[in-house]
């Protein structure tokens, strides 16, 4: 699999007519110029399967067959050149059969770095629980047979460890969830073709294109009318995350197996990276898996599934990593300076910006953690040896306590440069203009937290961006966060904060004390905090989907990011604007007290539904007023919708319609992810043109 992005050739004229010899030399080691571009691991082609499933055919049942076309690159790769000795694969010597093929220019495995077969390749074992080579003529078949009977794999694969079980059965479902500590979040499932997809699930041809595109990510899809799989894979959601087989194993491993899907979901310890060592898997999954899948050619470079979604029928990239990173993201315009963005405290990925090239790593986590941190560094080490440049700028969130930050600063110190501290929401539009190759926009920001200037909790803003910086040109109504952070895992401290500005809520609190972790005590304390007004404040878009959510007993508890406001939006499916409320804006303020309390009133009255929808209508419509004002009054064209909000399908498709009705250009991500896994490209940006 070949894709061009630049084009050049160097010629020179010879007298010679005949072309006698056709040959690839060793590749230089000196590195002329920065800016390489690294392969991602891609899935297994046509031809590769063909031969898979031939008798006949040497590399039969070969759950390693790859060639020039497919096949893991950037989890292989030690350093450039991108050669056989730079990788993994040179623990493997080639046998004189793909020798053979590896040195015929008319083969297609003509230097394909990852050759190998049955004899002289990587293999393939099952073990016991306890580390036991388990006797079995066929361990991926038997592998398929454990899970669909009920049994838990740790299973290896391209770039890390899969959890897989059976997506029908609860008993493992119910193990998954309580080793990971995943009470709520959705598990991935991985179907073995589009037909199987079809039977539980809604595609259209551009679902369909993406499920079968070599990127193989995981794409999320509505279920459907027949949908048949276990609710505890996705909980109170409408969609689910889907992909298929992109390697050989996953091939193999549905044949015999009695089931129309496996769950797939990183193999990890509960807040570390995914694991990608044999025996650091023996060590860490031990309590979850009643088996191991193994094979014995090593990961170099970890990299968990990506996640995408159509979205307004316009592609979202949620999650950038396997299939895509590190691949650089074209941009319109060069950069001058080579420049280094460090990310988000969640959902971080660092991106290097080297003239027209953006490199993001792989999808690293939160930052939160130690050992997420440790990855951080490990990654990023890992692409700047890669790509090569010497760092000029670095940019990071201006929250002064990040991990994030303390690794810009080190990282300055240690390059003798500065770290440019940039707003969270100024990054995210930035990156969109960057992508879209923009120089100005009204940017519409939405997420659950950013760090403001003033210091307090952003999360829904309206950003005028140009050459010059950005303003802050409107905003949600700020709200009380009543329990600073908790009120994000208990969104009904929010509802608490928001109606207490309008009326008296003791009594209603009280007689909600069992959706308190400590009941009457914990209520009594958020009446003395509301009494004393001792709250910080927030404009986050997210607390208030989350309060809405919550309100309307949709989702009491924030169990992984995004819970309630995810849920609200499944919730809403079908739903009608029933609110007699007009959107209420004062000095470009949009207020969303009114909003809640109305939700309040109507709460027995109204559809769940329509509830939830009429939600998101009154947000979408407030913040594209606030936009369209801002964007006729600064002659700006172009407004944009970013920040983890924008994975929301109701916000995209209102904020599009609102915003192209009255003749303004309408801007989403494409390639960078909405959320805060995208803020990086706009911080390296910032932090490039400060110096310019």
């Amino acid at each position: 699999m070949a894709r061009m992005d630049e084009f050049s050739v160097d010629c020179s004229e010879s007298n010679d007519t005949q072309l006698r010899t056709f040959q690839i030399v060793t590749s230089g080691l000196e590195r002329k110029e920065a800016g390489s571009t690294i392969p991602a691991d891609i899935s297994i082609c046509d031809n590769c399967l063909a031969e898979l499933r031939n008798p006949q055919d040497r590399r039969h049942d070969y759950f390693f067959i790859t060639c020039t076309d497919c096949g893991p690159r950037f989890s292989v790769i030690e350093k450039l050149p991108y050669d056989r000795p730079n990788t993994s694969m040179a623990e493997f010597a080639l046998c004189e059969f793909c020798a053979a093929e590896y040195k015929d220019p008319q083969n297609r495995r003509f230097h394909a770095q990852t050759v190998a077969c049955p004899k002289c390749g990587p293999k393939v074992f099952l073990l016991d629980p306890d580390g036991k080579l388990i006797d079995s003529s066929d361990p991926i078949r038997e592998t398929g047979r454990l899970i669909a009977e009920g049994a838990v794999v740790a299973m290896k694969g391209i770039g890390g460890f899969h959890l897989a079980c059976s997506p029908l059965l609860p008993a493992p479902l119910k193990k998954l969830r309580k080793s990971k500590k995943r009470r709520q979040k959705p598990f991935a499932i991985m179907a073995p073709d589009l037909d199987t997809v079809r039977t539980f699930a809604h595609l259209n041809s551009f679902e369909e294109e993406l499920l079968t595109s070599y990127h193989r990510p995981i794409v999320l899809l509505e279920k459907n009318d027949d949908y048949y799989l276990s609710e505890q894979i996705a909980p109170d959601l409408h969609n689910i995350g889907v992909m298929l087989p992109y390697t050989g194993l996953h091939t193999i491993l549905f044949d015999g197996a009695r089931t129309p899907a496996f769950v797939m979901t990183s193999g990890n310890a509960p807040n570390e990276p995914i694991v990608s060592d044999n025996e650091e898997a023996l060590s860490m999954l031990d309590d979850v898996a009643d088996y191991f899948l193994m094979h014995d050619r090593r990961i170099v470079n970890r990299c968990d599934d990506s996640v995408a979604r159509v979205v307004d029928n316009s592609l979202a990239v949620i999650r950038r990593s396997r299939g895509y990173a590190p691949t650089p993201i074209f941009l319109a315009t060069e950069v001058s300076k080579c420049a280094l963005g460090t990310g988000a405290e969640l959902n971080a990925s660092p991106c290097l910006v080297i003239g027209r090239r953006a490199y993001f790593t792989q999808h690293i986590g939160d930052l939160e953690h130690q050992a997420t941190v440790k990855f951080h560094n490990e990654a990023l080490k890992n692409l700047m040896q890669l790509v090569g440049g010497d760092i000029q700028a670095i940019g990071c969130d201006l929250h002064p306590k990040f991990n994030s930050t303390r690794i810009a600063e080190r990282l300055a110190e240690q390059n003798g440069t500065i770290a440019v501290k940039v707003q969270h929401h100024y990054a995210h539009v930035k990156s969109l203009m960057a992508e879209h190759g923009l120089d100005e926009m009204i940017g519409i920001c939405c997420d659950g937290f950013g760090y403001g200037t003033d210091g307090t909790a952003w999360g829904g803003e309206v950003l005028k961006c140009d050459g010059e910086g950005y303003a802050r040109a409107g905003h949600l109504e700020p709200q009380p966060m009543v329990g600073g952070d908790l009120a994000t895992l208990y969104p009904l401290r929010m509802v608490a904060g928001i109606l207490s500005r309008e009326a008296d809520v003791a009594d209603w609190l009280m007689s909600r004390t069992d959706l308190f972790p400590h009941g009457k005590v914990e209520v009594e304390t958020i009446l003395r905090q509301l009494e004393k007004n001792d709250f910080t404040y927030t404009s986050s878009c997210g607390r208030i989907l989350d309060a809405a959510a919550s309100l309307l007993g949709i989702c009491h508890e924030r169990t992984y990011e995004g819970e309630p406001a995810m849920k609200l939006e499944s919730a809403a499916i079908g739903g009608k604007y029933v609110l007699e409320l007009q959107r209420k804006i004062h000095d470009n303020v949009l207020l969303t007290t009114p909003l809640i309390a109305e939700i309040f009133a109507r709460r027995n009255k109204n559809k769940i539904q329509d509830l939830a929808m009429s939600t998101h209508r009154y947000l979408a419509e407030g913040f594209s007023e606030l936009a369209i004002e801002c964007a006729g009054q600064n002659g700006i064209r172009n407004i944009g919708f970013t920040g983890g909000v924008a994975c929301n399908s109701h916000l995209v498709a209102m904020l599009h319609e609102a915003v192209r009705s009255r003749g303004y250009r309408f801007f989403v991500h494409k390639e960078v992810p909405p959320g805060d896994e995208g803020i990086a490209l706009g911080q390296a940006l910032v932090a490039a043109q400060s110096l310019e």
